[in-house]
């Protein structure tokens, strides 16, 4: 049983008060299309008041994961039932956990955590510690303020070491051809419109995509299994610069602030010719873009070739 602190608590800044405020995805405008005003977090750390800490009998601290998320600039949803996975990331899934269970996904690979999830009066409650090993940076909470401060996720695993795909198919890296290219363009225009949805499940049985299972769902077609997440298709194939770009090559976009490097991506979309790329995001989900102007020509990270 939880009992519940309470204390009156004030907000210390305008960040805290603007990350609070805002919803998960506080940075689309009702037309789908990104705001480039939107709050960014700090490049080192984070804080937020946290008035709905819990204690437990044996004195361990509690805190909405909602509120921790928020704060890193994610968004969190929860698959219908109350008793299934909360999803926890960007523009795709990056960190999933479920109550009751302390087995957790961190970053696309499993984890386990010190403390089991609990949910509490409709929210999915969370140690500091367990919060720490999943976001894996230090969280922590001044009994004193009420403040919880999390420093900039690290990234987990070594960076730049580029890794094979897996795949009962055969996989080329290799320019296309006019003809395939101009096929795989097409295919991919098939789902224009298609709604995007956050940690969508394969599109056969949504019928959604988020950013990383539209280039998966795309690619599959071509004899390629792509990884599931973003940051994991950016080590399949090899790097190519804005110079050599072919329609058909991937596009990596940094989420500026999310990590303690700007060097992992949170985006990905399908480069389709003429400036301009394929990608889910937002409404009305699957969309064109212009890749050299605008919000998304300030983000670009890499861009590689898997075909």
């Amino acid at each position: 049983m939880f009992t519940y602190r309470k204390k009156v608590l004030f907000l210390t800044s305008a960040l805290s008060a603007a990350v609070l405020a805002a919803s998960a995805c506080s940075n689309v405008r009702n037309d789908g299309q990104l705001r480039t005003n939107a709050v960014k977090p700090s490049v080192h750390s984070r804080s937020y008041i946290e008035n709905l800490p819990v204690t437990d009998p044996s004195g361990k601290t509690w805190v909405p994961l909602e509120a921790a998320a928020n704060s890193l600039g994610y968004r969190v949803e929860e698959e219908p039932g109350g008793g299934g996975y909360a999803k926890v990331g960007y523009s795709d899934v990056m960190y999933r956990v479920r109550p009751g269970s302390a087995s957790a996904l961190s970053l696309g690979k499993g984890c386990t955590l010190p403390d089991a999830p609990k949910r509490q009066n409709d929210k999915i409650y969370m140690t500091t510690d367990a919060l720490s090993k999943l976001f894996n940076t230090p969280v922590s909470w001044d009994q004193g303020s009420g403040e919880i401060s999390i420093d900039t996720p690290k990234e987990q695993h070594t960076e730049g070491q580029n890794t094979a795909v897996k795949s009962d198919k055969p996989f080329r890296i290799q320019s296309l051809s006019s003809s395939e290219a101009d096929e795989l363009i097409s295919y991919s225009k098939k789902y224009l419109g298609v709604p995007y949805e956050f940690g969508a499940a394969p599109y056969e049985e949504s019928k959604t995509f988020d950013c990383s299972s539209f280039t998966r769902h795309v690619f599959e077609k071509f004899g390629v299994d792509l990884p599931r997440l973003a940051r994991d298709q950016d080590n399949v194939g090899r790097s190519v610069s804005r110079e050599q770009l072919e329609p058909g090559d991937l596009i990596f976009f940094t989420v500026p602030g999310r990590f303690d490097k700007d060097s992992i991506p949170g985006h990905v979309g399908i480069y389709i010719g003429d400036g301009k790329f394929i990608h889910t995001w937002g409404d009305p989900g699957v969309q064109i873009s212009q890749l050299d102007s605008g919000y998304w020509s300030n983000v670009i990270l890499h861009m590689r070739r898997v075909l």
